[in-house]
């Protein structure tokens, strides 16, 4: 990683097999092999004031419907920003892009209506996130995958990237160990069936089948509909042929936001489906256990220890990245993520303690 805050080295020595992406420059492309028999996607992209991303990836994704057929569709919550307005600008002159209003405003309920309005003649969806980079082949890698190894689901590992130092700085901590746990989906991946990855291709009637997305999910409704489709025998596997960039929270603040939401979605699957959290998600689910019991140090100065433990893995972390990247500025990648760490727990318990409610279904126009 000598490129720490850069995107260079991003397809870490597998250059001949996964895309190279630039902030700056666009995609470079690495074609794949030809599919004789296509498929149609439906690919989706739920919005909500992406205004800064959303022509270039509609412009991006019409361009795969160029070569499969299919239909673009952005479900857009609500934006105030321009989004609704470029994406109306671009379907009055393409009728392939479609502008599907999600009242709900949520991804999961953004995706399902527009598997139910706009379905009907395609076999594929395609979920695409507006603020994310993609590869120009992308669709035509998913489909080829899905093909060969004939799994009802094809998912994708993600590659943090940033601009802004911050960013950066968010990105090189996402995708360390330190920051991600070791999830297999936020590295790039070497092709292997998995519990779960970030959703990119999944077939509709595999989708229809169990239900779609629970719309009442604000986060994590993947892993939620992963443990479904599993459970009805489905298959779901990680692709090492691509890779998507991800951009992360450009402030603390928002990524204060984002990992309390993460963990609130963490807590609300597991309590759904009664299952057990990973030995990675204890961890973490641990840490706002230990900071309460470290209030109790005065009483007895052991009590303290589980925290500083934790403290001192997560700074240990930082040196270690900051060591082998030989950039002291990878130095704050442990306080960056010791503030993940506390945001996600926080919102873990705060699920646990207080279960939400299921949000009440708005009238459409």
């Amino acid at each position: 990683m000598s490129d720490l805050f850069g995107c260079g080295g991003f397809s870490a020595g597998r250059a001949s097999v996964l895309p190279r992406i630039s902030l700056k420059e666009g995609v470079t492309v690495v074609t794949g092999p030809v599919i004789e028999q296509l498929p149609v996607p439906l690919i989706v992209i739920p919005a909500l004031n992406e205004a800064a991303h959303v022509r270039r990836i509609v412009e991006q994704m019409t361009r795969a419907t160029d070569r499969f057929g299919g239909t673009v569709v952005v479900a857009d919550g609500g934006s105030t920003d321009g989004t609704r307005a470029i994406v109306a600008e671009i379907a009055a002159r393409d009728a392939r892009v479609k502008l599907l209003p999600n009242p709900r405003r949520y991804q999961s309920a953004g995706v399902n209506r527009a598997v139910e309005v706009f379905g009907a003649g395609h076999t594929h969806l395609v979920r695409i996130d507006a603020h994310s980079l993609y590869p120009d082949d992308f669709v035509d890698t998913l489909l080829e995958e899905a093909a060969e190894i004939g799994a009802a689901s094809v998912v994708v590992g993600m590659v943090a990237l940033g601009e802004a130092t911050l960013q950066r700085l968010c990105a090189v901590t996402q995708n360390a160990r330190i920051g991600n746990g070791g999830s297999k989906h936020r590295a790039e991946a070497s092709g292997e069936y998995v519990d779960h990855g970030h959703h990119a291709l999944m077939e509709i009637a595999a989708f229809r089948a169990v239900g779609g997305y629970d719309p009442d999910f604000t986060h994590n409704e993947d892993a939620e509909l992963d443990h479904r489709l599993a459970q009805a025998g489905h298959r779901i596997w990680l692709t090492g042929r691509t890779v998507i960039g991800y951009l992360p929270r450009a402030t603390l603040s928002g990524l204060a936001r984002q990992y309390y939401n993460f963990g609130r979605g963490r807590a609300r699957n597991l309590l759904k489906h009664r299952s057990r959290p990973r030995l990675r998600q204890l961890a973490v689910i641990g840490v706002a256990p230990v900071l309460a019991l470290a209030w109790f140090a005065p009483v007895h100065t052991g009590l303290a220890l589980p925290a500083l433990a934790w403290i001192a893995v997560a700074m240990l972390g930082g040196a270690a990245l900051a060591l082998t990247s030989r950039n002291a500025l990878a130095l704050l990648a442990g306080p960056l993520a010791i503030l993940m760490h506390v945001c996600w727990s926080m919102g873990f318990w705060s699920c646990v303690l207080v279960p939400p409610r299921p949000a009440p279904m708005p009238e459409t126009a």
